[in-house]
């Protein structure tokens, strides 16, 4: 079912205002002379971080002492079609299980193999958005990344978890993003990082944080290994040949350039040729074969609604002050709150926050952009908030969501996803498109639970992984830096 829903103060003071008052602190000359005159306001607000280490009854080591940090030479792109060798952006390391950002050709002139990263490092965004961070397991080792972004190796194994749990509290990251500099995209280099000041905690200590962290990654990485024996499962249940080997064959040239040909009767109202695409035909043709149905994400056996929340003016807020908010990036992210975003709900109707909020089990699409993000609402992000920009599909029951979350998110539930899309600047889809993207009920009906149960079963692992990281931060906030 598809519901359509429409005196001046002493410059170590830090005064925040609320409402239409301004965040402001002053500056000494002097501190202005120290910091090599500059007055990016961004370079002064370290200064309290600072101020909480100074306080801190652990011996505090520059960053160069634990660990160092380096990235790769810039270097030109050639871009290719797959296969080629797959490459990621700086900006995916966030994701629970990125897929590449493209294929470059062996012809590029760099080092290849030393653009990978390697089990074991913490990695560090160092260009528009910095201080994000995240650990090297089976999940991302030997990717290859773009030279922006910042490899740190520890010289202690167990000062990883450790380093990277402090990188991510509010006073780590403050100091990270003291050292940007740039007036239209902030940026760090490796040597910035020497400096940094880290507290020293005892070992033992040291030691229960980086466990919780790299337990923490390892259910991430169990997560993504359960999701892929569920889509191969539904793979070869279904014998799906490769994406790639679908409708070439309907090509002709006979006249120039490659093309295809579709009856009128086959037009169903859309005249733009991605809807036609022939791998979209051959994949359903192959699911009338080889499923025991076809039906659509509308039935509701299937999903009891398909809606996309109505327009709102944003109200923003302090942390604590709101519910967490964020966009259809954020939905690949294990924890989407990193962004900071706070949304107040108390000036909403009671409609729009019932829309809004997200409940577990929900399975979010991304409409815009980049259309056809698929999140499988874990139960840590239950209460939060996201976008309107994001579709909600409620699933029918807990024996169907999990395998209609693995179906969407594989490649060709994606093609018969994306088919639909719209728009000539901006791509679009809209509720009643992702009601309409059929979906096969398999003939063995075991099969598709063990499916279900392994999907459900990664998510749980992904709101385990949470907990583990957020104990983690909050015994550096509370035992380390006292905060």
């Amino acid at each position: 079912m598809v519901k359509q829903r429409s005196g001046a103060p002493d410059y170590s003071e830090l005064k925040h205002e609320t409402g239409d008052r301004l965040k402001w602190s002053t500056v000494r000359l002097s501190d202005v002379v120290e910091n090599d005159n500059r007055l990016e306001a961004s370079v002064y607000q370290g200064r309290h971080a600072r101020e909480i280490l100074d306080t801190c009854k652990y011996e505090i080591f520059p960053f160069e002492s634990l660990a160092s940090a380096y990235h790769r030479p810039r270097f030109k792109r050639i871009w290719v079609e797959e296969p080629g060798f797959p490459i990621y952006q700086p900006s995916q390391i966030l994701e629970l299980y990125p897929a590449p950002a493209g294929y470059i050709s062996e012809g590029t002139k760099t080092d290849l193999d030393a653009l990978r990263v390697h089990r074991g490092q913490i990695l560090l965004t160092c260009s528009g958005t910095i201080g994000r961070c995240s650990v090297v397991t089976e999940t991302l080792h030997d990717k290859i990344f773009s030279h922006d972004l910042i490899r740190i190796d520890c010289k202690d194994p167990i000062d990883t978890g450790y380093i990277y749990a402090f990188f991510r509290t509010e006073t780590g990251n403050t100091l990270i993003n003291t050292n940007n500099y740039g007036a239209v995209v902030s940026h760090i280099e490796p040597e910035h990082l020497n400096d940094l000041p880290v507290p020293d905690p005892p070992r033992m200590l040291k030691k229960r944080i980086h466990d919780m962290v790299m337990e923490s990654y390892r259910l991430r990485d169990r997560s993504n290994e359960l999701l892929d024996e569920a889509e191969n499962l539904l793979v070869r249940e279904l014998s799906l040949p490769p994406v790639g080997a679908l409708g070439p064959e309907s090509f002709r040239d006979d006249f120039g350039p490659k093309h295809f040909t579709v009856t009128s009767s086959e037009l169903e109202g859309r005249l733009d040729a991605s809807y036609h695409i022939p791998s979209a035909g051959d994949i359903l043709e192959c699911l009338r074969h080889r499923a025991a149905e076809l039906t659509t994400i509308a039935d509701d056996r299937i999903s009891q609604e398909v809606f996309l929340p109505g327009r709102f003016k944003r109200v923003y807020v302090g942390e604590g002050q709101g519910t967490v908010f964020f966009g259809g990036r954020q939905i690949l992210y294990l924890d989407p709150s990193v962004e900071g975003k706070y949304l107040s709900t108390k000036h909403y109707s009671e409609k729009i926050r019932n829309e809004l909020t997200l409940k577990e089990g929900q399975i979010l699409v991304s409409r815009s952009g980049t259309v056809g993000r698929i999140a499988l609402v874990p139960k840590h992000w239950e209460g939060w908030t996201a976008s309107e920009d994001l579709i909600r599909i409620s699933p029918a029951d807990d024996d169907i969501r999990g395998f209609l979350y693995v179906y969407l998110s594989s490649e060709y539930g994606q093609v018969l996803l994306r088919r639909f899309t719209y728009g000539s600047v901006q791509d679009h889809i809209a509720d009643f498109h992702v009601a309409s993207v059929q979906v096969p009920l398999l003939r063995d009906k075991n099969i598709q639970e063990r499916i279900n149960r392994l999907a459900l079963e990664a998510n749980d692992l992904r709101y385990e992984a949470y907990r583990l990281e957020q104990r983690a931060l909050q015994m550096v906030n509370e035992y380390v830096i006292h905060v």
